[in-house]
């Protein structure tokens, strides 16, 4: 298996149908509470399988449905292409943002990573 496939349980699926790995990155991506964010590896991490390049993949491929704003790179940077569009998101959830140095790209703020980062945990209040 390549390292950036998506995981499978090797069975034969309709065309239509949506990857059983897919479906559970996906349902991970609707539980993380408005004005929070999961890393990629912390997705995978959650499921037990795959890692930050299939968390990725799935996001890249089937997130459109989705909060996918919400499941983000480590390093806080706005998805390339996106940035505009998810941080008119991170502005009406209350995402914790980061000036954007002199230096940064378009002067996007960067996430909070810090302070947005969701564990996971029953309430909004969990960090890692």
């Amino acid at each position: 298996m390549s390292q950036e496939s998506v995981p499978s349980d090797g069975g034969p699926e309709p065309p239509d149908a949506l990857p059983e790995y897919a479906e559970r990155v996906l349902e991970v991506a609707e539980l993380i509470p408005p004005g929070r964010v999961m890393r990629y590896g912390d997705v995978a991490e959650w499921l037990g399988e795959g890692g930050p390049r299939q968390v990725g993949r799935v996001m890249a491929l089937y997130g459109g449905a989705v909060p996918w704003w919400r499941v983000v790179r480590a390093d806080g940077v706005l998805l390339p292409g996106h940035e505009l569009r998810a941080l008119g998101h991170y502005r009406a959830e209350g995402t914790p943002l980061r000036e954007a140095g002199r230096a940064a790209q378009g002067h996007v703020p960067r996430l909070d990573m810090r302070r947005a980062r969701w564990d996971g945990g029953a309430g909004t209040g969990g960090h890692t």
